[in-house]
């Protein structure tokens, strides 16, 4: 706050802890060795969005920080969760970039000023995905040459939990396509050209938090 911010004392702040508390108060003091601040109210908790996407992408094969681009950017546009999903194309992920995924979520939480952090969930297997889906009444599933997302979600109704689901980057199998949407999950295209896995995750994301919010406007 001090080296970055520039803030000084009596400068007003909000603290927050990833978990819905929100605390407001000043700085009071600043040493070399941090600072002193004063809370000028109680604590409140704020509740998440009433809507939750939960992202499962096949990432863990991404180089060059791909991953944590694609973890970052969930966590700026409000997913509820990711998960690493293993497949036959992407079928691990080292235990050292998960570790590295939760410092960029904490990091992007900070800076977005997002009051509840993203939850990272273990590298999951696509058997165990397909139960989550079953349960859920919206699950979206990127796919080359599907109906285009916009058109799908024209007949979806809003629900208060959804899915995003995005394969690897030499995509899902045949049998693997055919698993999930036997499941309940809905094939959506992202346009004519195929895109990188961080480009598809972001581009699904993006629409349906622009979507959701959409729906909960009142009509103008």
């Amino acid at each position: 706050m001090t080296k970055v911010l520039r803030l000084s004392v009596n400068d007003r702040v909000e603290l927050f802890n990833g978990m819905g508390g929100l605390i407001e108060g000043c700085i009071e003091r600043i040493d070399r060795t941090g600072l002193d601040f004063t809370a000028l109210e109680d604590l409140k908790v704020i509740l998440p969005q009433s809507t939750q996407w939960h992202v499962f992408a096949a990432f863990g094969t991404l180089k060059g920080g791909r991953a944590d681009w694609l973890v970052e950017k969930c966590t700026e546009l409000g997913a509820g969760s990711v998960t690493p999903l293993l497949t036959e194309r992407s079928p691990s992920i080292s235990e050292n970039r998960v570790d590295r995924l939760q410092r960029v979520i904490l990091a992007a939480a900070k800076q977005c000023q997002r009051l509840h952090e993203m939850t990272l969930n273990a590298p999951t297997k696509i058997g165990t995905v397909l139960p989550i889906v079953a349960q859920s009444k919206l699950s979206f599933l990127a796919v080359a040459e599907a109906t285009p997302l916009i058109s799908a979600l024209t007949s979806s109704r809003k629900e208060s939990n959804g899915l995003i689901i995005i394969g690897p980057e030499g995509d899902f199998t045949e049998k693997e396509v055919k698993m999930m949407t036997d499941a309940g999950a809905t094939a959506v295209g992202l346009g004519p050209h195929r895109l990188r896995v961080e480009t598809a995750t972001m581009a699904v994301l993006a629409t349906l938090m622009l979507w959701s919010d959409s729906q909960e406007s009142p009509d103008l």
